[in-house]
């Protein structure tokens, strides 16, 4: 096991260089970089500036005696200023290279557009990321698990049709749309306001007990939770209700039942534990999935700042720092949590041996 863990740690290093060589060729090609969008911006201004200059001649037009010097183009010496400033005046190999030199030792700079470092960038917004995901994935579970099993043992009834049947309205609903309606029904929109609108904590939050920061906390967080849910919860309880019924037709189980055992043993004690083995080893992947993807447009909607918001305004504005520091964190984690979820396998079921795969 241990040479297992140490060949796929080994392993993690070209994937990951592989990922940041593939988004690093990619970037190459998207027009706009910061610069563009710097120069973009005095561009607008200038003209802005000549539109004001020009406003006091009769005939509507700038005079040519006030116009504005940077409508007539920014100086060379100023554009070549900039592009050595972000870096952009070394040939692209030699910066992926730098760059990759000063992640391995963890220095992802600051970010272009901001006077913070990405890696406070990241602190700062990690604990909204970090309160949908955990929360997301554990009351996920907590509830797909039991109705999974429930549905599998009742497989067929009335019981299972019904919820079936939710199950499927529930993992239709788009989140973003989800969100809305409980904003609307819960946070002041139409009909009661039982739950604050917007953020993740109060404003007077340093002034409040421990006690009452961690209701308050609470309490903000149940909306956004909810909706973050909704797409998981079902999911996973469909995943959950297949693995206890691909069990229980097995032969093992007829065995067990012929046996004379009784059901509640034939279920806790053979089934149980083969059947849980697919949910439980995909919680970290799980939690990594809802951490990365599932909080974007529930950030917006709850005007929530955490990572999600973050990594789309770094790729709209371009803020390279920004984007390739948190993909080369997120990437990493994200093998790590790959490694993890096998190791799982191996808790959750011992017969799963990957010391047996090194030869």
């Amino acid at each position: 096991m241990g040479a297992y863990i140490i060949r796929r740690i080994l392993l993690m290093i070209p994937t990951l260089l592989g990922i940041m060589i593939i988004n690093f060729v990619l970037v190459q090609f998207v027009p706009g970089g910061p610069v563009e969008q710097i120069l973009s911006k005095l561009d607008q201004q200038s003209s802005a500036t000549a539109r004001i200059a020009g406003g006091g001649n009769e005939a509507g037009a700038a005079s040519p005696s006030v116009q504005y010097q940077g409508a007539k183009g920014l100086p060379p010496d100023f554009i070549k200023n900039l592009n050595k400033q972000f870096g952009f005046d070394k040939p692209p190999l030699q910066r992926f290279l730098l760059m990759m030199r000063d992640y391995a030792r963890f220095d992802f700079g600051e970010s272009y557009f901001r006077s913070i470092s990405v890696i406070d960038l990241v602190k700062e917004k990690l604990p909204v990321s970090i309160s949908l995901g955990l929360w997301t994935t554990l009351i996920a579970y907590m509830i797909s698990i039991p109705l999974g099993i429930r549905k599998a043992v009742k497989d067929g009834s009335t019981f299972d049709t019904w919820t079936s049947g939710a199950i499927i309205v529930a993992y239709a609903i788009p989140g973003f749309l989800f969100a809305i309606l409980l904003l609307v029904l819960f946070a002041g929109g139409s009909f009661v306001k039982w739950f604050p609108l917007r953020g993740l904590t109060s404003e007077n939050f340093a002034d409040m007990t421990p006690l009452m920061q961690i209701k308050d906390y609470l309490w903000h967080i149940v909306l956004p939770v909810t909706a973050n849910t909704i797409a998981a919860f079902a999911t996973l309880t469909l995943l959950t209700k297949n693995s206890f019924l691909d069990e229980i037709k097995k032969q093992y189980v007829i065995t067990a039942r012929a046996k004379g055992l009784s059901e509640r043993r034939v279920f806790y004690g053979h089934i149980f534990r083969n059947a849980m083995l697919i949910p439980i080893s995909g919680f970290p992947a799980a939690f990594i999935a809802i951490f990365f993807t599932g909080s974007l447009i529930i950030e917006i909607v709850f005007s929530l700042d955490g990572m999600g918001r973050l990594g789309f305004e770094a790729a709209i504005n371009r803020d390279y720092p920004v984007l390739f520091g948190t993909l080369y964190v997120f990437g990493m984690l994200g093998l790590f949590v790959n490694l993890l979820s096998d190791l799982t396998y191996v808790w959750v079921d011992p017969r799963i041996d990957f010391a047996s795969r090194e030869t």
